[in-house]
């Protein structure tokens, strides 16, 4: 999508924790790439102005949704009427939100309802779908484009029909099974709750992505460890992933967390965090 819509002369505006994927794809575009400070809406404003004041080229803004390492989120809404009012276009990854927002659990496109004002979307199949690869949902004529223009498409083998089998399966549970998002938000919550009870440093926000910053790699990969050898899956993101200096654990809450799970799993991370001296 990114190597084939924007074209050279145009100018692709990308937020700075924008993930490996998207950042690599705007690497391969033709068009000039601006990288903005996180969630920055004054400043892709300002951008977005010069276009509609004469400066040539097609305009893009490309986000996350829910931002994969911070679980925080995109201003979309802001987002949208900047690029309504400027005639730019929105592209949004929603690879951590499809499955878990939305009353029909397409993601925070629709929960935020600006999907009449987002160019187009890349979900992915993995993560909540369960199943594996990804896919770009937008008006039909767009979706025709890519089929007939896009190099990395023509030129990819197929997926086996059983894929997409398996995904038509997917959505039909996300769309036909809304009390599994309500479960996941209850376990969310309670999580937070603990964790903020705790005086554990996690993230702030309401998703079910939770970093717990440590900072030092090692401390990081240290605690990991630990947790891992109590039986919890958490694993230490370190740099290039994110900025040095702020290596972190990683948590992702799925409905199967229970709160039996819970409440083991936050006096384990404490004692970790505190073997380790991460001033808890």
């Amino acid at each position: 999508m990114l190597t084939t819509f924007p074209e050279p002369g145009d100018v692709i505006l990308s937020d700075e924790r924008n993930h490996a994927s998207l950042i690599d794809g705007i690497r391969l575009s033709p068009a000039r790439r601006e990288i903005v400070a996180h969630n920055d809406v004054a400043t892709v404003r300002r951008m977005l102005e010069r276009g509609r004041a004469g400066e040539p080229g097609e305009r893009f803004v490309v986000v996350e949704s829910l931002f994969s390492m911070d679980g925080d989120e995109a201003p979309l809404v802001q987002y949208a009427e900047a690029c309504a009012a400027t005639g730019a276009h929105l592209i949004v990854d929603e690879a951590h939100a499809v499955g878990i927002y939305g009353g029909r659990g397409t993601g925070l496109i629709e929960e935020r309802g600006v999907a009449d004002r987002v160019f187009l979307s890349i979900n992915a199949a993995g993560k909540a779908l369960g199943v594996a690869g990804a896919f770009v949902a937008g008006p039909a004529w767009a979706i025709d484009y890519l089929i007939q223009r896009a190099r990395p498409f023509i030129f990819s083998t197929a997926p086996p029909p059983a894929l997409a089998s398996a995904l038509d399966a997917s959505l039909d549970i996300v769309e036909g099974e809304p009390q599994r998002r309500a479960r996941l938000r209850a376990a969310v919550e309670t999580l937070r709750a603990r964790l903020a009870t705790a005086g554990v440093p996690a993230g702030a926000g309401s998703s079910h992505i939770i970093p717990i910053f440590v900072g030092d790699n090692g401390a990081a990969v240290a605690v990991a460890e630990a947790l891992q050898a109590c039986g919890f899956d958490v694993r230490a993101i370190r740099p290039p992933t994110v900025p040095p200096g702020t290596a972190r654990l990683r948590v992702s809450v799925n409905v199967n967390l229970t709160d039996d799970l819970i409440d083991r799993f936050v006096p384990a991370l404490t004692s970790a965090l505190t073997g380790v001296g991460a001033g808890l």
